[in-house]
C-alpha cells in the first residue's frame, strides 16, 4: 500500500517475499541470493521484519539492492552466532534489529562471534513500535483495508483478552498468524511513513 489505507487491496501477501514452514530458512537464502556481494547486513528475526525494512527503505527513495545492503531474516535469535559466522564474516558493516525479549540471545550470539555489531531493539517487538506510532486510529483504518475487522472483533471479546487495551489486542492478533505478520509489516509501515511518524528503531537500522 502506498498512500491512502482506503486502497488497500484484501489481504495481499506482499510479493518477492518467501512464507509458510520453510520461511525460517528459505528467508536467508532468498535474501542473500537477491544482494549476492553485500557491504552492509541488516540482520532481522524474521521475513516480517525485512518487509518492514524494506518498505521504509523503498517509501524513502532507496534501492538497497543497488547500495549492496542485504536485510537477511536469519530465523530467530538463536541464529544470531550462526548466521555470523558462515554469512557475516566478511561484512565490514553489520546491524541486527530484535525484540527486547531477544536483546540478550542476540548480544551473547554477538560476543561469542566476537564481532562488532550494531544492535537496534524495538520494545516490546516490531509490531509494537509500529502499532504505537501510528496510533490506533489509523492501526485500525489499516484492519479495516486489510479487511479483517470481524476477525479482531472476534479476538476482543475472547476471555483472555477481553478489556485488555486495544494496542495489546492488536499485537497479538497480528502476531496470531505468520501470513498476518507479513501482510501488517508492510501496511503499518506504510501507514507510518504516510504520517511521518516512522519508529525510531526501524529507521535507525537504515542510518546505519
Amino acid at each position: 500500500m502506498t498512500g491512502s489505507v482506503a486502497g488497500e487491496p484484501r489481504r495481499v501477501m506482499p510479493a518477492g517475499y518467501v512464507h509458510g514452514p520453510a520461511a525460517a530458512t528459505d528467508g536467508l537464502d532468498a535474501a542473500l541470493t537477491k544482494t549476492p556481494d553485500p557491504v552492509a547486513m541488516i540482520l532481522v528475526e524474521g521475513v516480517s521484519d525485512q518487509i518492514a525494512v524494506e518498505t521504509l527503505a523503498t517509501r524513502r527513495g532507496r534501492d538497497l539492492v543497488a547500495e549492496r545492503i542485504a536485510v537477511v531474516p536469519i530465523g530467530g535469535a538463536g541464529a544470531i552466532r550462526r548466521v555470523l559466522a558462515t554469512h557475516a564474516s566478511s561484512i565490514p558493516v553489520v546491524t541486527v534489529l530484535c525484540d527486547v525479549g531477544e536483546e540478550r540471545a542476540v548480544r551473547r550470539g554477538i560476543a561469542t562471534a566476537e564481532r562488532d555489531v550494531a544492535v537496534v531493539v524495538c520494545s516490546p517487538d516490531l509490531e509494537g513500535e509500529l502499532i504505537a506510532a501510528v496510533g490506533m486510529e489509523r492501526a485500525l483504518a489499516v484492519v479495516d483495508a486489510e479487511r479483517d475487522r470481524a476477525a479482531f472483533t472476534t479476538l476482543q471479546k475472547q476471555a483472555a483478552w477481553r478489556g485488555r487495551p486495544a494496542a495489546d489486542q492488536l499485537r497479538r492478533f497480528i502476531g496470531a498468524g505468520a501470513g498476518r505478520k507479513l501482510r501488517y509489516a508492510r501496511s503499518l509501515t506504510d501507514a507510518a511513513v504516510d504520517t511521518d511518524r516512522v519508529p525510531a528503531p526501524l529507521a535507525a537500522v537504515l542510518a546505519f
